[in-house]
């Protein structure tokens, strides 16, 4: 008797028809998954997820690393459109608003945002609504920059219809550096609304400063004194 014969346990697997073709099967359904899947071209939904608006509540001290962050993953959809209201038309203060608008909120003197989103929101996605909101923030975090008050008079005069208001925008734009063109649009588009008096304090800002422009003034009193004549006509 051999006691150190080692012991030799076998298994056997019996092969049914049935086993065989639910292998079958389920090697069909992996195949057919992976070709899916890994479709490279394949179309997904597009979607835009936006954070909740009580992240400002926890950032602790981190707004300007988060605000960054998020304007990253702006600029990654930057022409979305959620809801598409009407040919060439998104619903209104959409994602990209409300991404902006939250940017904005984390790090209030973040400038890229407040500078191209507003231009963004009117000319990408016509959200004129968001458009509006975002450069009335803007204008109020930034009062001394010439470009950024250039597009809110922008947007005001074009979209908003409000000459008057481009007017005192543009008017702020030219004391904060912007060529000196910019008071005699200021100029032209408080006559065209009939408002002498912002015409004639204007006239006086630039009579009042040290070195005035005597053609820029010149042409400002013409303007003037022809929106009356043919006020009078």
């Amino acid at each position: 008797m051999e006691l150190n014969r080692p012991m030799r346990l076998t298994f056997r697997i019996r092969k049914s028809p049935a086993f065989s073709a639910g292998l079958f099967l389920l090697a069909l359904v992996f195949v057919f998954s992976s070709i899916i899947l890994l479709q490279p071209d394949r179309e997904r939904p597009r979607e835009a997820n936006l954070p909740p608006p009580q992240i400002t509540r926890f950032v602790f001290g981190m707004g300007d690393q988060v605000a960054d962050f998020l304007w990253l993953r702006a600029l990654q959809d930057f022409d979305y459109c959620e809801k598409e209201i009407a040919k060439q038309a998104c619903i209104s203060s959409g994602w990209l608003f409300r991404m902006l608008d939250l940017i904005t909120d984390l790090a209030p003197q973040f400038r890229m945002p407040y500078a191209t989103g507003g231009l963004a929101l009117t000319v990408l996605v016509n959200d004129f609504k968001g458009a509006s909101a975002l450069f009335e923030k803007a204008v109020v975090a930034f009062p001394e920059d010439w470009p950024i008050l250039s597009r809110a008079a922008y947007h005001v005069l074009y979209e908003e219809k409000d000459k008057m208001k481009a007017a005192q925008l543009l008017k702020r734009a030219a004391e904060q550096g912007a060529p000196p063109w910019y008071y005699m649009l200021a100029n032209r588009l408080s006559l065209e609304e009939g408002d002498y008096e912002f015409s004639k304090a204007l006239i006086l800002q630039l009579e009042n400063e040290s070195n005035p422009d005597p053609l820029l003034l010149q042409s400002l009193r013409k303007r003037v004194d022809e929106a009356r004549k043919q006020k009078n006509d």
